[in-house]
C-alpha cells in the first residue's frame, strides 16, 4: 500500500491551498488597510494629515474636549442603546410568532419583515422625513433625550427586521422534544419559553443586538433626514466636519469609535461561545414539575 502524503494538502482543504491562502491575504489587506490608515494617522502630528511629521496624542485630546462632538456622540450612543432594546425586543417577538404559529397573512408578514433590508435607505429617509413632517409630526423643541424621538423610531423601523432575522434562523435549530419534553415534566407556556426557548435563542439574540447597534451607532442617512437642527448625532457631526477637510481630529474620533466597537464583538463572541454566559451565568436546567 501506497504511503499517504501528509505534505501535500487533500483536495478538500482548500486553505492549505497557496492560490487560496493569497486571496484571503489580499481581501484581508483591502478591507483592514483603510481603517489602519486612519487610525494611524490619528497620531499623526500634522494639521494637513498627508505627510507623517511625528507622534503625538494632541488630536485624542481635542476630540475629547470637543463640546459639540461629545453631545453627538452621546446622542449617538443613548439612540443606538434605546434603540437596540426596542428591535430586541420585537425582532425576536416577531420571529418566535413567524416560527411558532400559522395565521393568515403570514406570508404577507413575512414579505413585509424583508422590505426595511432590501428598500434603499435614501428612500428609508424620505419616507421617514415625510411621515413625521405630515403624519406624525415629532416637536423639536423638547428635553434630552425626547427630543432623539423621532430618530430612535426610525432606527428600530429598519433595525428590527435584521434582528428577527437572525433569530428565526436560530429557531430554525430548535428540537421540537425539547419542547414536548418540557411540557410532559408540567411546564406551562411561560416557564417552557422561560428554560427551554429562551436559552437556545440567546446566542442570536446577542448577535442580533450586536447587529442592530451597530446598524444604529453608524446610520447617516436615515438619521440626516430624521434628525433636527438641535439633535446632531456622531456621523452626522463627522460628515459637516469632513466638508472642510478630514484633519486627525476627526480621525481621532473615528478611532475611539473603531476601538469601542471592536470591544464590544468581542465580548458578543465571547457570549456567544459561552452558553452559560449567554444564558445569564448558568447553564440552561431541565424545568422541574
Amino acid at each position: 500500500m501506497k504511503k499517504l502524503d501528509q505534505s501535500r494538502p487533500g483536495p478538500l482543504e482548500y486553505l492549505r491551498r497557496w492560490p487560496l491562502q493569497a486571496w484571503l491575504a489580499m481581501v484581508g489587506v483591502f478591507l483592514y488597510a483603510p481603517l489602519i490608515t486612519l487610525m494611524a494617522f490619528s497620531f499623526n502630528d500634522s494639521k494637513r494629515n498627508i505627510v507623517w511629521q511625528g507622534f503625538t496624542l494632541k488630536y485624542y485630546k481635542k476630540a475629547l474636549s470637543n463640546e459639540s462632538l461629545i453631545e453627538a456622540f452621546g446622542n449617538s450612543l443613548t439612540i443606538a442603546a434605546v434603540s437596540t432594546l426596542f428591535s430586541v425586543v420585537l425582532g425576536a417577538l416577531v420571529a418566535l410568532a413567524l416560527w411558532r404559529f400559522r395565521f393568515p397573512g403570514k406570508t404577507v408578514v413575512d414579505g413585509a419583515m424583508a422590505l426595511p433590508i432590501v428598500v434603499p435607505e435614501i428612500c428609508m429617509g424620505v419616507a421617514m422625513l415625510v411621515f413625521f413632517a405630515r403624519v406624525m409630526p415629532w416637536p423639536q423643541e423638547m428635553p434630552w433625550p425626547l427630543n432623539l424621538g423621532a430618530i430612535i423610531i426610525a432606527h428600530i423601523s429598519f433595525s428590527f427586521p435584521f434582528v428577527a432575522v437572525v433569530v428565526r434562523a436560530r429557531m430554525a435549530s430548535f428540537n421540537r422534544e425539547m419542547e414536548e419534553a418540557a411540557r410532559d415534566l408540567g411546564a406551562g407556556e411561560w416557564r417552557m419559553i422561560k428554560d427551554v426557548i429562551v436559552p437556545h435563542m440567546a446566542p442570536s439574540l446577542i448577535a442580533g443586538a450586536l447587529l442592530a447597534f451597530t446598524l444604529s451607532l453608524d446610520d447617516f442617512v436615515i438619521t440626516f433626514f430624521t434628525s433636527g437642527p438641535d439633535t446632531v448625532t456622531f456621523p452626522v457631526k463627522v460628515y459637516s466636519m469632513v466638508r472642510f477637510s478630514v484633519t486627525p481630529e476627526v480621525n481621532a474620533a473615528s478611532t475611539i469609535l473603531i476601538v469601542m466597537t471592536v470591544v464590544l464583538t468581542a465580548v458578543a463572541l465571547r457570549m456567544q461561545g459561552d452558553p452559560a454566559a449567554a444564558a445569564g451565568g448558568h447553564a440552561p436546567a431541565a424545568p422541574k414539575a
